[in-house]
């Protein structure tokens, strides 16, 4: 079986407190419809992207180290799940049900088996 990303992505303004209580009962609801189907690697929630901090490498080779995430966007990754299914069309289902409980935009990836 292939290991996919689905990644939830916020707008940079995000604050998790704002989130409606239907939203987050729909969520509880998916993870635990997750667990059940046993598709769950892991899966975990991300502080605001303001408390990132990026490592790039200078081309001397140095590292270069500031604060905040790596790219300039206007949404960042929030949470994901690491899910295990035996096809893309089953990790893409769970990208949907993801979408519409989190009511934001979902990227759904598979992992490199290399």
């Amino acid at each position: 079986m292939t290991q996919y990303l689905v990644a939830i992505h916020h707008p940079d303004d995000f604050d998790s407190s704002t989130e409606s209580e239907a939203t987050r009962r729909d969520i509880s609801a998916l993870n635990r419809e997750m667990r059940a189907a046993g598709v769950i690697v892991f899966v975990g929630g991300l502080m605001p992207a303001n408390t990132a901090v990026s490592v790039r490498t200078k081309p001397n080779g140095e590292l270069f180290v500031t604060d905040g995430p790596y790219m300039e966007t206007k949404e960042h990754i929030g949470g994901f799940w690491v899910l295990e299914t035996p096809t893309a069309d089953e990790a893409l289902a769970w990208g949907r049900k993801a979408a519409i409980a989190c009511r934001t935009p979902v990227e759904v990836r598979p992992f490199d088996g290399r």
